[in-house]
């Protein structure tokens, strides 16, 4: 081990990536960020530094991910029997037609011309939507029942596997890639601030030369001009010399602009050693009966329970939304052309 090698194994003793940690997927995510930031490359002992911080990510989100329902078949015969799928749908022949929609699957399904069908996440919009109707309660019906029903719309198919292996790791890539962008999301913040904030030293550098200049020659001798707003040249000074002050100390915490490279990956170290602040998925389980309304679980006979996940993204300006792992057949796609043709007629 040389000299520079023991130099940064001082600086970063927790950081060194363990055996465990460097594996393939995490030596591939290292590449893409270096690609999504090329400039990661001129950082101090880059490598070392960003596989502990994905390891972690990878770990969090990969738990996540194993904790997921396994994919529900999407196809108007599994309508009636999957409760799963009964709720996602308002119709069995919706399935197709709306799946359809995504150019996504079809560019999946032409780049695999051997594939009988498809892994995918189906992401959706939740309503609840709290209303009043009538409910059963043994031989008695009741009207003005406070219920809650669920729907479900703006189905979206976006990422693709061959298994629902695959696509359980590249559910994981993806949203480790997110965290990641989210930090350099961050480092764009901060870089956009430290503009301003010079911007807005040189002015403020500038009225000080302007006002230091009043100050000097015959108008010092004969008295100080009382400004409009009632305070004179000497206190406007001392006000513009706080604010420099201020802007300064805001600068100095951005930290120098040779120290950019090593702020970055700081920053996106920091960003992926925690991703519970950045992504998260609750399960949510509810009882729904053959209209979607919400039950008691003790009312099951006239209904069923499902658990499906809700994916948080802080970064997403969707906020909140439902997915389901899904598997879809080659056989219930339908042409793009005619399905764009089809939704055209309901376009006002």
């Amino acid at each position: 081990m040389g000299l520079f090698d023991r130099f940064f194994d001082h600086l970063w003793p927790r950081n060194r990536a363990t055996s465990g940690q460097d594996n393939a997927q995490t030596r591939a995510l290292v590449e893409r960020l270096t690609v999504l930031s090329p400039s990661l490359k001129l950082a101090r002992a880059y490598r070392e530094r960003l596989v502990p911080a994905l390891a972690k990510s990878q770990a969090y989100i990969g738990e996540l991910v194993e904790r997921l329902p396994p994919a529900r078949e999407a196809s108007a015969a599994n309508w009636l029997a999957d409760p799963y799928i009964h709720a996602f749908f308002a119709a069995p022949d919706e399935i197709s037609h709306v799946l359809s929609r995504s150019v996504e699957l079809h560019a999946w399904f032409d780049s695999h011309p051997l594939a009988r069908e498809t892994w995918a996440v189906l992401g959706m919009a939740m309503n609840e939507r709290r209303g009043f109707g009538a409910a059963q309660h043994g031989d008695l019906v009741h009207t003005d029942v406070a219920q809650t029903t669920l729907s479900f719309d703006d189905h979206q198919v976006r990422v693709c596997g061959e298994s629902e292996a695959d696509l359980r790791a590249q559910i994981v890539q993806r949203v480790v890639e997110q965290i990641a962008l989210e930090g350099l999301a961050h480092i764009a913040a901060d870089e956009s601030r430290r503009g301003a904030l010079e911007e807005e030293r040189a002015l403020l550098r500038t009225r000080r030369q302007l006002l230091t200049r009043q100050g000097a020659g015959t108008q010092r001798m004969v008295g100080e001009r009382a400004l409009a707003g009632g305070v004179g040249l000497a206190g406007e000074l001392v006000q513009l010399e706080a604010e420099i002050a201020a802007n300064e100390r805001a600068l100095a915490s951005l930290g120098l602009k040779t120290d950019a490279i090593e702020h970055e990956l700081a920053v996106i170290c920091d960003v992926l050693g925690h991703p519970a602040q950045h992504a998260n998925v609750e399960m949510r389980a509810v009882t729904l009966n053959a209209m979607n309304v919400v039950i008691e679980p003790a009312q099951a006979d006239g209904g069923a329970s499902i658990v499906f996940p809700l994916a948080h993204i802080p970064a997403s300006p969707v906020g909140v939304r439902a997915f389901s792992l899904v598997r879809f057949a080659r056989a219930d796609l339908v042409p793009l052309p005619k399905v764009l043709d089809a939704d055209s007629r309901f376009v006002i």
